[in-house]
């Protein structure tokens, strides 16, 4: 909070004040050196209290700067052994060990439940238009669930399926290969959700990558409304329009700047992680980001 002086009829209110206040204001560039102060209330609930100091050695490295290191490879890429000591005060080593360990740990789908409930509260999940798409990214590295890509001349890499809400809040996430259809993603997704589905009326829309029997089966069996747009096949006549769709149109557009979203962290935008379950930490992370920033600023 800040004070601004009102210069209006100072004689009849000489001290009188307006209160602005920038706490609903985002941020306009991201401190890729400090991980912001909301999101690591929620975080460091979940983490391990560290261990009272016993006998000699190098006192154990602060959390909250780990997660500071953590934040700095998320968002630029880099190697862990490019981290210096002196940006954190934590070495490149311990924060990867540190990372692998509360990934074991179940921490990093901790926060991403936690964060879910959060907005939640804050904002109220919109449930009537949800939707689902996939990203595919690079993986020089190669590693654990990746394949060749199809559509990048059959190059190492990975996808990202994820399932939004009306605002295009991450509800669910999965990490498969590039080489696996989209299709068998969608049960995960909406298994996924941490959150219980309420009975009103709910819109999904998917991509035709999506139009296949077996998957329209299964949105209607759920309890939604299905838009899926129509893969034509080879030969088949133009479809007539149908009436409901201009009615309740499609949109996919708010999963598709989810995915922008996290595109702009490097290290989602790559994967640099031979591990799976490492590189699904780091979107889980981003995600919870995303999260924490609609429930504050919508």
């Amino acid at each position: 909070m800040h004070l601004v002086d009102n210069k209006f009829d100072q004689n009849k209110h000489p001290t009188r004040c307006i209160l602005k206040s920038k706490d609903n204001q985002k941020p306009k560039n991201v401190d890729y050196f400090r991980v912001p102060r909301p999101l690591w209330r929620r975080i460091k609930k979940h983490l391990p209290k560290p261990r009272k100091r016993r006998g000699p050695g190098r006192p154990r490295a602060d959390n909250r700067a780990v997660v500071n290191g953590l934040w700095y490879v998320l968002w630029t890429g880099c190697q862990w052994k490019a981290i210096h000591r002196d940006w954190f005060g934590v070495s490149s080593s311990v924060l990867h060990e540190r990372f692998q360990t509360w990934q074991q740990q179940g921490i990093w789908d901790k926060v991403l439940q936690t964060m879910v409930r959060f907005y939640n509260r804050r904002r109220r999940i919109r449930w009537k238009w949800q939707a689902i798409d996939s990203k595919s990214v690079p993986a020089p590295l190669g590693g654990e669930a990746t394949g060749h890509n199809p559509t990048d001349r059959r190059k190492s890499g990975a996808k990202i399926h994820i399932l939004v809400d009306e605002r295009g809040a991450p509800l669910a996430v999965h990490l498969t290969g590039a080489n696996q259809h989209d299709k068998w993603s969608v049960d995960d997704l909406v298994f996924s959700i941490v959150v219980p589905r309420p009975t009103k009326e709910q819109h999904l829309c998917l991509d035709k990558g999506y139009d296949y029997d077996d998957v329209h089966s299964f949105v209607s069996g759920v309890n939604y409304q299905k838009h899926i747009a129509h893969r034509r096949r080879r030969g088949e006549p133009l479809p007539e329009p149908i009436p409901d769709d201009q009615k309740h149109p499609a949109r996919r557009w708010v999963v598709e700047r989810t995915l922008g979203w996290l595109a702009k962290r490097r290290s989602i935008r790559t994967r640099w992680c031979k591990k799976s379950e490492n590189w699904l930490a780091f979107v889980q992370f981003a995600c919870a980001h995303i999260l924490c920033d609609l429930a504050i600023y919508g």
